[in-house]
């Protein structure tokens, strides 16, 4: 009989340890699109107070994957609206203000540009260049997942 009982207590809390991820996700902070950058300068786009506050933290934002440049990458450029190529060719200077490179804690399956998916990674903000690919990013999402939404 205490089998029995174990095994319903188990049953019992069941539900409550498959929402574990969902609840994690929910604890971090959503950031939108529109709330990427706080306007233009001289110098091109300024990033926004919240993008500034948020920096280094754990951030959740909704968007589009754009065409990875090879299936077997371990990131890929997350967009606000569905994209048919890849932004990459893009300098500094003309940075699109509706894209974030987000680079994958573990490889997972592309899915379809035109599928929303919820990105999940620690936010950085600022020029750097990817050593391995000579791509320039403003905005990126570090150690990330996704999933479909």
């Amino acid at each position: 009989m205490p089998f029995a009982l174990r095994r319903r207590q188990f049953l019992a809390a069941l539900p409550a340890l498959t929402a574990l991820p969902r609840m994690a996700r929910a604890e971090a902070p959503e950031l939108t699109f529109d709330q990427l950058y706080g306007g233009y300068s001289a110098l091109g786009l300024t990033f926004s107070d919240k993008v500034k506050l948020l920096d280094g933290q754990s951030v959740r934002i909704r968007g589009f994957m754009a065409p990875p440049l090879k299936a077997e990458a371990q990131f890929f450029v997350l967009t606000k609206v569905p994209m048919a190529l890849c932004p990459f060719c893009s300098t500094d200077a003309d940075w699109p203000d509706n894209i974030v490179v987000v680079y994958l804690e573990h490889r997972q399956t592309f899915v379809q540009p035109n599928r929303t998916i919820e990105v999940t990674g620690r936010l950085e903000h600022g020029s750097w260049v990817d050593p391995d690919t000579g791509f320039v990013s403003q905005l990126r999402l570090r150690d990330a997942s996704f999933g479909l939404v």
